[in-house]
C-alpha cells in the first residue's frame, strides 16, 4: 500500500508549548471538577503513552492501568515497559496490572451462542473495550479521579474508530485535538520508549498482530490528508481517491459515534 504522507515530517515546531498547553489544560480540568487526579488505560501504543506522561506531567496522582485480555506478548510488553519506566521517572505515578481474560471469558460463557460468526466477533470486540472502560471508571471512582482519554483527531473525529461506551467513554480527552502524526512527533519530544514509537498502531482489540491500517484499509498520514482534504476530485491520484472513498464511507458508517445521544423532545402540547 503507497502511503501519502509519512510520519517524518513535523506538523509543528513548538512541541515544548504544546505539551505546556495541556499539562496546564489537564490540571485546570482537575481543579474546577474538584477531583485528586488521572486514570488511564496503558495500551503499549504511542496514544495512551504520550496522554499519560502529559496526565504526569501535572504532578497529580495518576494511576496507569494495563488491562489485557488474550493480548499478544509484545503489546504486553510495550505495556509494561512503559509503566515502569514512567513509574522511575514520575513519583506521582502508581501502576498496576489487571489480567481481564478470566471475566472476559467468564461473560463469553453467559452469553447466547451466536451463529453469525462475524457478527459475534464484532461485538465481542467491543465488548472488551467496554469491560476495560468498566474497569478504568472503578478505579476513578474509587479514587475521586478522571479517566483520561487517549483517542487521537482521526480516531475521535474524522472516522469514529472507537468503541461507543468503550475506548469512547472518557471524562476528557487531552490528545484528541492533535493527529496521529502530531502524536508521534510529542512522543519523540517525550522521549517516549523506542519500541512504543516504531510500533505499528493498533488497537489491541483482536486475538493476533492485525494493525489499525490492517482493518481500515488506509494508514493514519493518508487519513490525515483526507481530513484536510477540500480540493477537486479531479486532480488526485487514483490511491488517493480510494482513501477519500475509504474515509469517506467510514465517517457516514460511524457518525453516530460521533453525535450527542439523540434525546426524543416531547412537545408542550402533550404534557
Amino acid at each position: 500500500m503507497k502511503t501519502i504522507i509519512t510520519f517524518a515530517k513535523t506538523y509543528f515546531v513548538q512541541e515544548e508549548k504544546i505539551i505546556k498547553h495541556i499539562v496546564s489544560w489537564l490540571k485546570q480540568y482537575s481543579d474546577i471538577s474538584k477531583t485528586k487526579g488521572f486514570v488511564i488505560g496503558i495500551s503499549g501504543g504511542i496514544d495512551s503513552a504520550v496522554a499519560s506522561v502529559l496526565g504526569a506531567k501535572t504532578g497529580l496522582p495518576i494511576l496507569c492501568i494495563e488491562m489485557p485480555i488474550h493480548q499478544s506478548a509484545t503489546q504486553v510488553e510495550r505495556a509494561s515497559n512503559h509503566v515502569k519506566w514512567l513509574e522511575n521517572d514520575y513519583v506521582n505515578v502508581s501502576t498496576m496490572e489487571t489480567n481481564l481474560t478470566a471475566l472476559f471469558d467468564s461473560f463469553i460463557k453467559l452469553m447466547p451462542e451466536i451463529k453469525t460468526e462475524e457478527t459475534a466477533e464484532r461485538a465481542l470486540i467491543n465488548t472488551r473495550a467496554r469491560i476495560r472502560m468498566t474497569t478504568l471508571y472503578y478505579f476513578a471512582q474509587l479514587n475521586n479521579y478522571l479517566v483520561l482519554g487517549t483517542g487521537n483527531k482521526v480516531e475521535d473525529f474524522g472516522i469514529g474508530f472507537f468503541t461507543k461506551y468503550g475506548d469512547g467513554g472518557v471524562d476528557l480527552s487531552p490528545i484528541a485535538d492533535l493527529t496521529k502524526s502530531e502524536i508521534f512527533t510529542l512522543g519523540k519530544k517525550l522521549n517516549i520508549i523506542e519500541d512504543i514509537q516504531v510500533a505499528r498502531p493498533t488497537d489491541g482489540l483482536w486475538n493476533d498482530d492485525r494493525t489499525d491500517e490492517d482493518q481500515i484499509g488506509a494508514t493514519y498520514p493518508e487519513l490525515e490528508w483526507a481530513m484536510r482534504y477540500s480540493e477537486n476530485n479531479n486532480n488526485i491520484t487514483a490511491r488517493e481517491k480510494e482513501v477519500l472513498a475509504i474515509y469517506k464511507r467510514l465517517r457516514e458508517v460511524n457518525s453516530h459515534k460521533m453525535k450527542e445521544i439523540p434525546v426524543c423532545s416531547i412537545p408542550e402540547k402533550l404534557r
